[in-house]
């Protein structure tokens, strides 16, 4: 029996489906662990988190078991033992296992129990839950291996504890949302409470699609007492000095505690990571966008650079004879103020000739909006061809509070491969270009300082499809119709909640009727970074075809 353990907290990166190099960085990040007695990495880490049905193939399923066999060969060598994730077939069933590695072969295997099936979350639909078991034996030491959602309710922690379970080691892939890091903390100190039995979470980095994960991972003791904190955003081995107490309990020293990020920090973070990874992950070598002079494209311009390095960010200036003066010049100063390519590429000749082609056909009808829609469309179709010939994807920069009640042009604005901005709402558009103008992150590529003028903040926005126009013409002001998005789609509120909040019934009204309209144009949304608790596509799933309104069927009852 021994009385100390250093035990290493991966929080890597891993690369879904890519699974000989996953066990690459597992085994370096071993080496990198020196005398470390273990090793730890995050949930499923041999074929990265989330899998979703690729987990199913048994090609899939076959490959990981022996990636995990070859991993546990590795440590014949007498070096730290490893708690490696991945899925596991036994029985004919497919679990999310955690294998505990040691001396040349796989000593246990540990399955999650509580599978998640809400929000961004269907894990039932690809494993079967393990059951309740005890902790495995590592050196004279019994640890318990909750996995990630095993901790979110009380069932496995008691029983690991009732067990004999002495530490608690929880390999984890929690993606990011606003505040999501506090409600981590908060379940893990009450299994900390419930257990008296220190904790290590280790909690995967990096961007898989739309969900980002921010690290973060942490060490809480016996008494609650934080005593390691992982960076967020970055990767980093970090390794606790655990000791056996008089009382036979284990408790860490006190090792680095790196400091959290405020609000807006976190989800500029976020899109950076997430931008990030898909555009590296995916291969592309860079992206092209719009760069109209206006809030939305400056701040993914912004995002693109930090997160990529301007020498991969084409930005495209399409201007129209609805384009203001300041557009032009505030679409170039952004771009000299970050660095990048800008190219101006007018779209008037476009838009005279489909008004030549459709005359015949729209002869003694008005302009509308399908006049504006053709102008958008004619910049995405640019924008196409540029990534086609070039090869950069596309990035769109339309933000959640357009894509909530139908804002944007099919074919058009809402062209392209990835969006940052598809889950932050225009108000906080404002407060991030703000923050951006004013502070500089840790592995940010761009510029420090300024990196958009300031009248792009402060002008009223605008799409520029017609003379004079607002956006305020066609919606509500922002931080009224940010409200009352937020109501309606991350707290699912009636209208008469809405109404008691101190907005007008007939703006709350249109306001959910424009929300149930544009869930087909959703539906043909590019991917996104998901920042808030409720994100279009992954998290808020709803028909298309659906009659169900509220507002009438309240009527009704009345």
């Amino acid at each position: 029996m021994t009385d100390t353990l250093r035990i290493a907290m991966a929080q890597l990166d891993p690369v879904v489906g890519d699974i000989a190099g996953n066990l690459d960085r597992a085994l370096q990040a071993r080496a990198d662990a020196g005398d470390a007695d273990l090793i730890v990495f995050p949930e499923l880490f041999l074929i990265g988190y989330p899998p979703e049905d690729l987990v199913l193939k048994p090609a899939v399923q076959r490959a990981a078991m022996a990636a995990m066999e070859k991993a546990a060969a590795a440590t014949g060598d007498g070096g730290p033992a490893m708690l490696l994730g991945g899925p596991w077939v036994d029985e004919g069933r497919l679990y999310n296992a955690v294998a505990l590695l040691d001396g040349g072969r796989i000593q246990a295997l540990r399955y999650k129990h509580d599978l998640p099936n809400y929000g961004v979350f269907d894990e039932k639909r690809v494993f079967a839950p393990g059951p309740l078991q005890g902790p495995v034996d590592f050196r004279g030491v019994r640890i318990g291996v909750p996995i990630c959602e095993d901790i979110w309710t009380g069932d496995v922690v008691d029983c690991l504890s009732e067990t004999g379970a002495e530490i608690l080691l929880v390999p984890n892939g929690s993606p990011f949302e606003l505040d999501k890091p506090d409600t981590r903390l908060n379940h893990a100190t009450a299994r900390v409470v419930e257990s008296g039995l220190g904790l290590a979470y280790v909690n995967q980095i990096g961007g898989q699609d739309e969900l980002v994960f921010d690290g973060a991972s942490f060490v809480l003791n016996p008494d609650r007492s934080l005593a390691l904190q992982a960076p967020s955003w970055h990767e980093a081995l970090a390794i606790g000095e655990w000791r056996r107490g008089d009382d036979g309990r284990w408790f860490c020293q006190l090792a680095a505690v790196a400091p959290t990020g405020e609000r807006l920090a976190e989800v500029y973070n976020a899109m950076v990571l997430g931008l990030r990874d898909y555009v590296t992950k995916n291969r592309f070598p860079g992206v092209v966008l719009g760069l109209s002079g206006g809030v939305d494209s400056a701040l993914s311009a912004a995002v693109a650079v930090d997160a990529l390095g301007a020498e991969r960010v084409h930005c495209v200036m399409m201007p129209s004879r609805f384009t203001s003066r300041e557009s032009l010049e505030d679409a170039a100063e952004c771009a000299r103020l970050l660095g990048t390519r800008l190219d101006e590429i007018p779209i008037e000749p476009a838009v005279a000739a489909f008004g030549g082609m459709l005359e015949p056909l729209f002869a003694g009808r008005p302009a509308d909006i399908t006049e504006e829609n053709i102008q958008s469309r004619i910049r995405g179709m640019i924008l196409m061809a540029i990534s086609n010939k070039l090869g950069p994807m596309v990035l769109t920069t339309g933000n959640k509070s357009e894509m909530s009640v139908g804002y944007a042009t099919l074919y058009g604005d809402m062209c392209g491969g990835f969006s940052v901005l598809k889950d932050v709402y225009k108000t906080m558009v404002f407060e991030l270009c703000h923050w951006r103008n004013a502070h500089h992150g840790e592995g940010f590529l761009g510029p420090r300082g300024r990196v958009m003028p300031d009248r792009v903040i402060e002008k009223p926005p605008s799409a520029e499809l017609r003379e004079d126009q607002r956006d305020e013409d066609s919606l509500p002001p922002y931080p009224v119709l940010d409200d009352i998005l937020h109501c309606l789609v991350e707290k699912e509120m009636g209208v008469g909640e809405i109404v008691a909040r101190g907005h007008e019934k007939a703006v709350v009204r249109r306001v959910e009727h424009l929300l149930n309209l544009a869930e087909y144009k959703r539906r043909q949304a590019p991917p996104g970074v998901k920042i808030t608790a409720r994100s279009f596509g992954r998290d808020r799933r709803y028909p298309i075809t659906n009659r169900f309104r509220a507002a009438e069927y309240d009527k009704g009852l009345s």
